[in-house]
């Protein structure tokens, strides 16, 4: 949303590229897992993708920041009759500074921004019993 003069010509990533980007995570040290639950009822836009995926790559980027050596992170997509859940849970111990980091929280921000074009909705704190946990929401549009 900022602008990158040095756009990539290659296509844009989605949801289909989940699989490639844990791989690309788990290769740099990040131990995740992956699940999705439920059937969409009908496609996102590919913007609203583009979204998901973003918010994804991310927070996993925040992990690997902030979590510390050996952390492990969970990704969840849940399909619900009123749009995607993303859920991204660490166990690291890094809360404090992703919130605080020099960055300003400009992932965090640029989340939320990304998700308020599509209606969508972001949660992003220090996680009961610790690490930090990601909630995204992007409704279907219902036009």
């Amino acid at each position: 949303l900022r602008g990158d003069e040095a756009a990539s010509t290659r296509p844009l990533p989605s949801l289909a590229d989940i699989d490639e980007l844990l791989e690309s995570v788990t290769r740099g040290g990040l131990d995740t897992t992956f699940s999705v639950t439920g059937t969409p009822r009908r496609a996102l836009p590919p913007g609203a993708e583009l979204t998901a995926y973003r918010v994804i790559q991310e927070s996993l980027t925040n992990v690997l920041k902030h979590a510390g050596p050996q952390a492990r992170a969970e990704v969840a997509l849940r399909w619900t009759p009123a749009g995607l859940e993303l859920t991204l849970l660490d166990d690291g111990h890094g809360a404090a500074s992703a919130l605080h980091d020099d960055g300003a929280g400009q992932g965090i921000k640029g989340m939320v921004e990304r998700l308020s074009l599509y209606d969508g909705t972001l949660e992003a704190a220090p996680a009961a019993g610790g690490g930090f946990r990601v909630t995204a929401f992007i409704p279907y549009t219902e036009a």
